[in-house]
């Protein structure tokens, strides 16, 4: 069996990140770049094909709520690569396409769909989902619910919805000062009680390296899991100083996992605790990511749904050992999108866990004449 043929089928679809507006705001002693969102936008939405000589094809979007699209140029490369290649040999050609990247000027990660859709194609053509090719490690695995609103009052309603659909583990987004954060998480805390899982992600609250310090031991005493993104990543050496200082683990690296050599750096220097990773940039090196995190004794947790709004990470969170939950975003775009381009089994979570389908490859169910009659374009 070869790789005969690789399209592009071309949707637009409402966005899920709204152009910005930053305006330089009061924040605690100080003042920061706050981010509002200017009205909502189109974006288009790439779904990557890859057919072969026995008729197999292997299907998977370009990212998943981020990154939705392949340049041209990267298309052009794709093909020129890959056609005739056997699509069985996912690691030669991902080592292959990595050794291209330098000299195509791209971006690291850019064909993760490509990888993908073999994964899909080995599925069908052994009638195995992936997970079962990967090696099943649980049945159905725990999802952390995002709660939403701008209000302490609000967060904590959200909270307690979660609570009612059956989650046992919630995360914030809170991005006020290091003082009403910890506010917040305590009302919450004093919510949903000791037995539910609280995540603390603060990747919008622009701490100092101090103000991270007190959080994350403010957060330690809460009994919070995990402190996501408490500085930027890029920020080596005071996240190796604040995971040496702090119990509470560091949960870092989402703003370089496109490149998953630099994200092994971080673990292996100390400047996280646990990985972040997603398979949009590829599940054959997303697993190196895994095995690696293992062997050291951590966890990688996997940010979002992945690609095919979601049907990609239920297989991996429920096939790699070393990984904790799923991340679900209520409210539908990030999973249910999906039907808006014909996918007709979008998963959800159940009474707080999500279980991918047990049909060959991702299980991805369409309605092709409906997937037809809405794309914009075919390239």
């Amino acid at each position: 069996m070869t790789i005969e043929s690789i399209t592009l089928s071309i949707f637009e679809l409402p966005g899920n990140t709204p152009r910005l507006i930053l305006e330089e705001v009061p924040y605690g002693r100080r003042t920061r770049w706050q981010a509002t969102r200017d009205g909502a936008v189109t974006e288009e939405v790439h779904v990557l094909h890859v057919g072969t000589s026995d008729g197999i094809e292997g299907i998977c979007t370009v990212g998943d709520a981020r990154y939705t699209t392949m340049r041209p140029d990267d298309l052009d490369h794709l093909r020129i690569l890959t056609i005739g290649e056997d699509p069985f040999d996912r690691e030669r050609l991902n080592h292959k396409l990595d050794a291209a990247t330098r000299f195509m000027f791209t971006r690291p990660g850019w064909f993760g769909a490509f990888d993908n859709c073999l994964w899909d194609i080995a599925g069908k053509a052994t009638g195995l989902p992936v997970y079962a090719l990967l090696g099943r490690a649980r049945a159905s695995c725990p999802a952390y619910y995002n709660i939403r609103g701008n209000t302490r009052d609000a967060v904590v309603d959200d909270a307690q919805e979660a609570l009612s659909l059956g989650f046992s583990a919630i995360k914030d987004h809170f991005s006020e000062t290091a003082e009403v954060n910890i506010d917040w998480c305590t009302a919450v805390r004093e919510t949903v009680g000791d037995e539910v899982d609280l995540l603390h992600d603060a990747v919008g609250s622009d701490y100092t390296f101090e103000e991270a310090l007190r959080v994350g031991r403010a957060m330690g005493d809460l009994g919070v899991s995990w402190l996501e993104e408490p500085l930027p990543d890029r920020s080596q050496q005071e996240l190796q100083r604040l995971c040496n200082l702090l119990d509470i683990p560091v949960l870092a690296a989402e703003s370089l996992m496109h490149d998953h050599s630099l994200c092994a750096q971080w673990v292996r220097s100390g400047a996280t605790d646990l990985l972040r990773g997603n398979a949009r940039h590829g599940v054959t090196p997303l697993l190196k990511l895994a095995h690696m995190t293992e062997m050291h004794g951590t966890t990688i947790e996997l940010n979002g749904p992945g690609g095919l709004f979601g049907l990609v990470h239920a297989h991996l969170v429920c096939a790699i050992q070393n990984t904790s939950y799923y991340e679900y975003f209520p409210g539908g775009s990030r999973d249910e999108k999906g039907k808006t381009i014909g996918l007709t089994n979008p998963p959800l979570p159940h009474e707080g866990h999500i279980t991918p389908p047990d049909t060959p490859g991702w299980g991805a169910e369409w309605d092709r004449d409906y997937f037809e009659k809405h794309r914009v374009a075919v390239r």
